[in-house]
């Protein structure tokens, strides 16, 4: 049985995630704003460092997986602590636990990303850029002036931090992908995956969304093929398949778990051929 670390513990899918590495006999170390084994702010650099040394601590410096579940929705009022929170935060969590992870000799990762990525028409590109630069002072202030720019037609229908929100989610599947085929990763046998879910029942989604249980799916505002929400346990499910040591040749993917919303968004989308 292995050790590891689930950020975003205490709720939604990091409560599921954490309930399935557990029934599978493994160790996990929790680590949220409270009712966890780390108890951590991740939307700050202090609370980040802090994480990281606690669970290194924890686990004696070795880890079999990690999962970077934390992250607020768009509802959200503060863009430039959304953008704190979903992309630095896991971005300094998994950086920081990678050598641990390449300890276990078969280190796996896992980063929650979003189909709001690829669903949301509102991706600032210059946002992407300050994050995937690893400014985040930048990136703050640009998120603070994107939501401020927002036309207001948009603005009316809208969460207030929609934009961080989306371009956020993007620069992490975005940074899953190009850290993934690092030497620094993937020739230390560390394997790093991203999963892009889409409407699923966490307080997340039902804050952000106003959706519940009860709400018909073919009245979301994006399409539901399959008619009908996603559970924190689907995504668990997968997440739990990526950090399997079986999971052996698989590094850099982003898995759409959303019930076909982006495939019916965007059929073509993928694959795409390359070109020269």
């Amino acid at each position: 049985m292995g050790t590891f670390a689930v950020t975003g513990s205490a709720s939604g899918m990091g409560a599921a995630t954490k309930a399935v590495l557990v029934e599978a006999g493994h160790t996990v170390i929790g680590v949220d704003l409270r009712d966890a084994d780390v108890v951590a702010d991740l939307g700050t650099a202090a609370g980040r460092a802090s994480a990281v040394r606690e669970v290194l601590s924890i686990s004696g410096g070795t880890l079999d997986g990690v999962a970077a579940v934390a992250g607020v929705g768009p509802n959200m009022p503060d863009s430039s602590a959304v953008m704190s929170i979903n992309y630095f935060g896991p971005v300094a969590v998994l950086d920081g636990l990678r050598p641990a992870l390449a300890r276990s000799g078969a280190g796996r990762a896992v980063a929650i990303a979003s189909n709001s990525a690829t669903t949301v028409p509102l991706i600032d590109d210059a946002l992407v850029e300050h994050a995937l630069a690893g400014d985040e002072d930048a990136a703050r202030a640009r998120a603070a002036e994107a939501a401020a720019a927002m036309p207001k037609e948009i603005a009316e229908l809208a969460p207030p931090s929609i934009i961080a929100y989306a371009s956020s989610k993007f620069a992490l599947a975005r940074w899953v992908r190009r850290t993934a085929v690092t030497p620094e990763w993937a020739r230390q046998g560390v394997l790093l995956n991203a999963i892009a879910p889409g409407a699923v029942l966490t307080p997340l989604m039902t804050g952000s969304t106003g959706a519940a249980a009860d709400h018909d799916p073919d009245d979301f505002p994006t399409p539901m093929p399959l008619g009908i929400f996603g559970e924190p346990e689907d995504i668990a499910f997968w997440v739990h398949q990526f950090l399997k040591p079986e999971a052996r040749f698989t590094t850099g993917a982003v898995l759409f778990v959303d019930g076909g919303t982006d495939a019916a968004m965007r059929p073509d989308a993928q694959p795409t051929p390359l070109t020269f």
